[in-house]
């Protein structure tokens, strides 16, 4: 497994990175277990203080962290600022509700007095992946820290400058010497470390591939783990919708990070009445961007993380064609210098379509016809997937409604989904299990600890 920089805009490979030995991994293990021990028993506002000071260090730090992103990923040079801003913002959320989160709950038991209380439980290792690079840090480092647990993290390949530096943003924060530690190791060596007795449990954000063989290890080895898997979200347009509200809405939601968000809308079930006027703005929205130089304020589509990732998504599209997928817009590089590919809109793909259960990772668009709104739940709850999903509608009991006949995690009414520290994130089905962030991310590897007398 090569851990390097690759421009995906420019092609150039800009650093390589050895990978720690087996022995490094040892110690790193070691380090992280002994650093528990003390790092727990510190009082939980000074837990918080090394939190407080990361954001300071994040925010201080923000316009050369958000350009490693911009350089080893493709990100737009401001959403690259948007998220240093959101990592800060949630490693004060934990700073700031540690102790709230932490605080001694009495039961009122009939067989006497019953506390529990909320404890770390041990080293945590954490698999990340590069299409949020701190980001996805955050979500981890924020509550694992707070009550006390050390953390190991094994970030993506490919944006191995970005981990080493939110790395030292930790250690400069305070959180060295086996408290936070970046590792750039094997998937045979993650197993490894996965196994042995000292690390408690095992965070993942994947693809469900990987999600499947982590799991299986974490579950032989009995340990904890979260799952936050692919998502496929509809976004369902009903006939009384704002449909030019819609169809924006829509475009900036498939198009964020070039489509490889795993809470985007992928899938666009519109009822039949207002599909044609729907379909036609969304159009005009999806072709309504600037690709370019990620850097350039100009620019509003960003190359895709890699040559390999745009050439299986043209592959994936090719694939749903000849199953019997139609290409409204798109489909292809669209003539331009790096990895870029066309916004895109596939119709037409019918549920013997492989292409019809599919996650598409990508600037790629399905878009379906619905006979109602009942057939847009339907449909829409026709996928190995259960991540968020959107619906657009002037009804809000309507949009309460739908929603509650949706089988996901999270959905947003009139709006694209996102993230916020104070929201719970995760889904069901393929989509993996446990949250992240809030108060529920805070609580999913601690020891809820009964004390009776």
């Amino acid at each position: 497994m090569a851990y390097q920089s690759v421009n995906p805009f420019t092609g150039k490979l800009l650093q390589t990175f050895g990978e720690h030995t087996d022995k490094d991994v040892a110690r790193v293990i070691s380090r992280a277990h002994t650093a528990f021990k003390t790092w727990r028993k510190r009082p939980v506002e000074e837990r918080a203080d090394v939190l407080l000071r990361a954001a300071g260090l994040l925010r201080s730090r923000a316009v050369d962290l958000a350009s490693l992103l911009t350089r080893e990923m493709g990100k737009l040079t401001r959403d690259a600022l948007g998220e240093v801003e959101l990592s800060a913002h949630i490693l004060e959320y934990y700073a700031d509700h540690a102790a709230e989160f932490m605080a001694d709950r009495h039961i009122a038991a009939a067989s006497g007095n019953a506390t529990l209380v909320t404890r770390a439980m041990g080293a945590i290792f954490c698999i990340e992946p590069w299409n949020f690079p701190y980001y996805q840090l955050a979500r981890v480092v924020g509550p694992n820290l707070a009550v006390g647990n050390s953390l190991i993290a094994k970030h993506a390949p490919n944006v191995p400058q970005s981990a080493l530096a939110f790395e030292q943003v930790m250690h400069d924060a305070g959180a060295g010497n086996g408290v936070y530690t970046n590792v750039f190791i094997t998937n045979d060596q993650a197993a490894t470390l996965i196994a042995d007795a000292r690390i408690r449990g095992v965070a993942l954000t994947g693809s469900e591939r990987a999600g499947s063989a982590v799991a299986s290890e974490a579950g032989h080895a009995l340990k904890k783990s979260t799952m936050e898997l692919g998502g496929s979200d509809a976004f369902i347009v009903l006939d009384d919708a704002d449909l030019d509200s819609a169809a924006k809405i829509g475009a900036a939601s498939r198009l964020h990070n070039a489509g490889q968000v795993c809470n985007a809308a992928k899938r666009f079930i519109v009822e039949e009445t207002v599909a044609d006027a729907f379909l036609e703005k969304f159009i005009r929205e999806m072709q309504a961007v600037a690709p370019g130089d990620p850097a350039l304020p100009t620019t509003t589509l960003q190359p895709m993380n890699s040559e390999t990732a745009l050439e299986n998504a043209i592959a994936q599209v090719r694939a749903a064609v000849a199953a019997g997928a139609k290409i409204v817009i798109g489909g292809g590089r669209g003539g331009m210098q790096g990895a870029f590919m066309e916004p895109t809109i596939l119709s037409g793909v019918a549920r013997d379509n492989p292409a019809f259960h599919l996650e598409f990772f990508s600037p790629v668009a399905m878009f379906f016809r619905a006979k109602d709104e009942m057939d847009a739940v339907d449909i829409a709850n026709d996928s190995p997937f259960g991540l968020g999903a959107m619906v657009m509608t002037k009804d809000l009991e309507r949009a309460k409604r739908v929603a509650a006949e949706l089988d996901t995690g999270m959905v947003f009414i009139n709006q694209g989904g996102f993230s916020a520290p104070d929201l719970p994130f995760g889904g069901v089905k393929n989509s993996g299990y446990g949250r992240e962030l809030a108060d529920l991310g805070f609580g999913e590897f601690v020891n809820k600890k009964l004390i009776h007398n």
